[in-house]
């Protein structure tokens, strides 16, 4: 292992790049309503769209700029999440890590920069659109440097039973999503819930911290691979009342559930996330603890359909995981909120 540089820590990064009264009061204000629906005192739906992973800072603004208006028109019944994604996980750890990584993904490494790209982005989508954003929780250390910005946080089906992952959203405050594992075991999904809503006593990063749990932590499902390397879906009705029972077996806060309608659950065809979340709004009229417990859908969404190679040149297209274009995109918002 060859140490490079030492980065600043979290602290630094923040007095250096501070956020300003105006981000954060609407992030308060924001904060307040997203907990509001996961607790069941909004019945709003919430929508958490966007890039596969936020590759370029340009673009990413374009597209969040477009859902302000959007926003607009469905605002009596749901609200949208921009995914801006910083951390991208590979399976085998080969290719583009996402833009804490490198911040140019056509060239090396370099994660101050990263740091600081991430950052300026995060908290320019709140000044310039009034959203507050998602991210993943790839690494656990690194959420101090976004905590202040961030008013949704996923942890991946790769991070889900890992202990760090669960004991650092122990001590977040706004709702953080597990996903089940990719083996689809819904239990260590809970467990990992139920880990995040204890207060815990921890290492993390050289201190000795002590946390309150997390009332808001919650499941996401987002599909399975079996030992033949098929994907397997979990969003059918079957599949939610199924969670709504191993929720009902377990002491846990505010049951509650996302369903992501990509990555295993669509076998990545993007442009099945329409129809996926159709049927999932066809299980919550059908019944009412569904109903009361699908809070939302996670989407991959971006300017351009499906994704290219990294030096691709499409501009709003992904260079990971493929997206459902702008229009298709704006069409099923509208159409769900016509459905709820």
């Amino acid at each position: 292992m060859k140490f490079i540089r030492k980065l600043p820590i979290p602290q630094d990064i923040k007095a250096q790049f501070p956020i300003t009264e105006k981000c954060a009061q609407i992030k308060a204000e924001k904060d307040a309503m997203i907990a509001d629906v996961f607790t069941g005192k909004s019945d709003k739906f919430l929508l958490i769209i966007g890039p596969c992973s936020a590759d370029n800072e340009t673009s990413v603004m374009d597209y969040i700029g477009r859902l302000v208006g959007l926003q607009e028109k469905v605002r009596d019944k749901i609200i949208i999440i921009p995914r801006i994604y910083t951390n991208k996980p590979r399976t085998t750890g080969e290719g583009y890590k996402g833009m804490a990584t490198q911040p140019d993904p056509t060239k090396k490494p370099d994660l101050l920069e990263g740091l600081i790209a991430i950052r300026r982005l995060h908290a320019r989508a709140i000044e310039e659109t009034g959203f507050v954003c998602a991210d993943e929780m790839l690494y656990p250390e690194n959420y101090r440097y976004l905590s202040d910005l961030l008013s949704y946080v996923a942890v991946g089906a790769r991070s889900v039973e890992d202990q760090q992952h669960r004991l650092t959203s122990s001590g977040i405050h706004v709702p953080v999503g597990m996903k089940n594992p990719t083996s689809g075991d819904l239990s260590v999904m809970l467990n990992s819930i139920k880990a995040a809503q204890l207060s815990h006593t921890f290492l993390y990063r050289g201190w000795e911290v002590e946390t309150e749990g997390n009332p808001l932590a919650h499941a996401i499902l987002r599909g399975s691979v079996n030992k033949h390397g098929r994907a397997m879906q979990n969003y059918h009705y079957e599949d939610l009342i199924l969670l709504h029972e191993m929720y009902g077996a377990r002491n846990l806060d505010n049951p509650a559930v996302i369903v992501d309608v990509n990555h295993s659950n669509s076998n990545k065809q993007y442009i099945e996330q329409i129809r996926i979340c159709k049927e999932v709004m066809h299980s919550r009229r059908h019944n009412a603890d569904i109903e009361k417990m699908v809070k939302g859908f996670m989407i991959e969404s971006y300017i351009e359909d499906g994704c290219q190679k990294v030096d691709g040149g499409v501009y709003g297209k992904s260079i990971t995981d493929p997206c459902l274009g702008w229009e298709k995109s704006e069409r099923l918002v509208l159409d769900l909120a016509d459905m709820l």
